[in-house]
């Protein structure tokens, strides 16, 4: 197994500043995983891969590739940047490669709401007429699993769960899914049922998912938007409206 290098002196840290960096595929020269940091940050990867077990897509693609006894390609991308700037260069190359292409979980910072978008989607965003819900109903967030091009049943899986929620579910009788604040389907809820764990460990406790109908009579929300409703950067992807 060739040596590869791990770390950098202080003096090189020093000018370096905040980057962004890529870990590339030697075999396939394809990048698949885009990161920022400062100091050592690039190969905090490698060094966790080559000392604990945790699974992940990221760490078993560094694994395999060693044990082809290859080296990742590591690559600084930009460097120089404030923290800001390299904030904005990773989101901005996590949206032009892809999270389907590469071991990232999530999409670069703001993406949602200022990454890659269709003519289509700014308009969605920026000219999208605000909506009154006098409807007792859940706006769900779904910005982690959305994905251009998705149809119907598939927007209708990620919508109905699996949430954590109270029982305050049960006075909600519409599920509105929301995307980048734009609504994108709203559903009538028949019923909700509870998650059961399929495998040991599997955390299920208080999630819930909900069967239901594409709400025929609320399409006229469709396509508006709900930004009067929702605190940008909450982390909760459950609102509740009239219930």
């Amino acid at each position: 197994m060739m040596n590869q290098e791990n770390s950098f002196s202080p003096a090189v840290i020093e000018q370096l500043g905040y980057y962004v960096y890529l870990l590339i595929d030697p075999e396939t020269n394809k990048v698949f995983y885009v990161g920022k940091g400062t100091g050592n940050r690039i190969f905090a990867h490698l060094n966790y891969a080559l000392k604990f077990p945790k699974e992940t897509d990221k760490l078993d693609t560094i694994r395999a590739i060693r044990d082809k006894g290859l080296l990742v390609k590591h690559l600084i991308h930009r460097h120089g940047l404030s923290e800001k700037e390299a904030f904005e260069v990773e989101a901005s190359l996590i949206d032009f490669i892809g999270l389907d292409e590469l071991t990232n979980k999530v999409g670069g910072h703001k993406s949602n709401y200022r990454g890659q978008m269709t003519i289509a989607e700014v308009f969605a965003m920026y000219d999208a007429p605000k909506i009154e819900i006098p409807e007792p109903a859940l706006l769900i967030i779904v910005n982690k699993l959305f994905h251009r091009g998705m149809d119907e049943e598939d927007l209708y899986e990620i919508t109905r769960g699996n949430w954590v929620l109270g029982s305050r579910r049960e006075n909600a009788q519409y599920a509105f899914a929301i995307y980048n604040g734009i609504v994108r389907q709203a559903y009538q809820i028949q019923r909700w049922f509870p998650v059961i764990a399929r495998s040991p460990g599997q955390k299920t406790r208080n999630r819930w998912r909900f069967e239901g109908i594409v709400a025929e009579d609320l399409q006229h929300y469709v396509g508006g938007s709900v930004e009067n409703y929702i605190t940008q950067g909450a982390q909760n992807p459950i609102k509740y409206i009239n219930c």
